[in-house]
């Protein structure tokens, strides 16, 4: 099972900002992380990545610099700004309040066991 591409293209901002607060990082890497997170369910490709990382950097919630390591050719690394710290926030207030709501919603608190798939559309 995959997710939709609406709850990734919803989940985006938050993921990447979350995963750029553990320490900088390079589009690949990243792609990386979110697939080792999601146990594989969640398949990004660049095409969504760089774009995001782009306009977070427009926002300044992202700051970037080209990087060369030794044998391998120059990655551009991605790093939180304070405004981004500010914003990871603000995406975990909305989304804790989110979480609460379907936790009330759902049978069971929230356990997916809990919920009848039969006759579900």
């Amino acid at each position: 099972m995959k997710v939709t591409k609406d709850l990734v293209a919803a989940s985006a901002t938050p993921m990447v900002l979350g995963i750029l607060a553990e320490g900088e990082s390079y589009g690949y890497a990243i792609l990386r992380r979110i697939s080792e997170l999601s146990g594989g369910e969640l398949d990004w490709t660049e095409g969504l990545l760089y774009p995001l990382l782009h306009r977070l950097e427009r926002l300044g919630h992202v700051e970037s610099s080209w990087q060369s390591v030794k044998g391998e050719r120059r990655r551009k690394y991605y790093r939180l700004t304070d405004s981004g710290v500010a914003e990871l926030a603000e995406q975990r207030r909305q989304w804790a309040t989110v979480v609460e709501a379907l936790k009330q919603v759902w049978p069971g608190g929230g356990t997916l066991s809990a919920i009848p798939l039969e006759g579900m559309a």
